[in-house]
């Protein structure tokens, strides 16, 4: 008799690891090479993929913590090698939002005791450090870093290769590439460390300083700046990048 439960309708891949007093629910998909701890709590309608890790405690797929839920069918999807460490929790998605669907990317890194709420979606890369919460319906990009005892507000966006500082409160969007800290949130400058570790060559890093100059350190409101930076650089992706963020968010950028 096995000292974990898996139940019948599970599917569990090949080469997978289950430790003692681990328990998977129905309609869940494990993928091959995953490692589930002793302990780890995997509820219904959660699918992982290849190479993931669950550690001691962590709770993926529980029922969102939110009022509007009424007991539907929602899925979490968790992509390839993606680490949840201990005591995190990641809740299902609602009907209500739309898309009923939490999701988290590949090569992820969950830390303990952070929390990812309902319908989020999580890029690939990202790290989550300990004990940050990710309030519903939050989006980060992929290479998206949020610091330790960080707290996001729902509807909330961080874009690509960003980094919130620890200890922080997210209650604007916080734009691409960029260092964003302290309480109120405000613009700490480029990623450059983060940057130049993934292969951004110098030219990029400087022109995507330029963008955030022109963007911040100048006297004009954000849409005569998204015009200036367009006309200054029409055919830089980075550049784009920024300018497709700034005017796509909804509660306004970080200042």
């Amino acid at each position: 008799m096995s000292n974990y439960y898996v139940h019948p309708d599970a599917r569990i891949g090949k080469n997978v690891t289950i430790e003692p007093f681990a328990y998977i629910a129905a309609d869940v998909t494990v993928g091959d090479g995953c490692w589930i701890g002793p302990n780890a709590v995997i509820f219904d309608h959660v699918r992982l993929g290849k190479g993931c890790k669950v550690f001691p405690g962590a709770v993926i797929g529980a029922i969102p913590q939110d009022l509007k839920f009424q007991g539907e069918v929602t899925y979490v999807e968790i992509g390839d090698n993606t680490t949840v460490r201990e005591c995190a929790t990641i809740n299902r998605g609602t009907a209500a939002s739309g898309k009923a669907l939490t999701r988290i990317g590949s090569n992820c890194l969950i830390m303990s005791y952070a929390h990812v709420a309902h319908d989020c979606r999580i890029g690939d890369n990202c790290i989550l450090v300990s004990h940050c919460g990710i309030a519903g319906e939050t989006d980060i990009d992929d290479w998206g870093i949020v610091g330790g005892g960080t707290m996001v507000h729902q509807f909330s966006r961080i874009g690509t290769h960003a980094m919130v500082g620890g200890a922080s409160g997210v209650n604007k969007d916080i734009p691409p590439y960029i260092l964003a800290a302290r309480n109120p949130i405000s613009y700490e400058g480029i990623n450059i460390v983060g940057l130049r570790r993934r292969g951004f060559s110098l030219e990029d890093i400087d022109t995507i300083k330029q963008v955030y100059n022109i963007l911040y350190d100048s006297e004009n409101n954000v849409n005569d700046a998204c015009r200036i930076i367009q006309e200054m650089f029409p055919d830089n992706r980075h550049a784009k990048v920024i300018t497709d963020f700034v005017k796509a968010s909804k509660r306004g950028i970080v200042r």
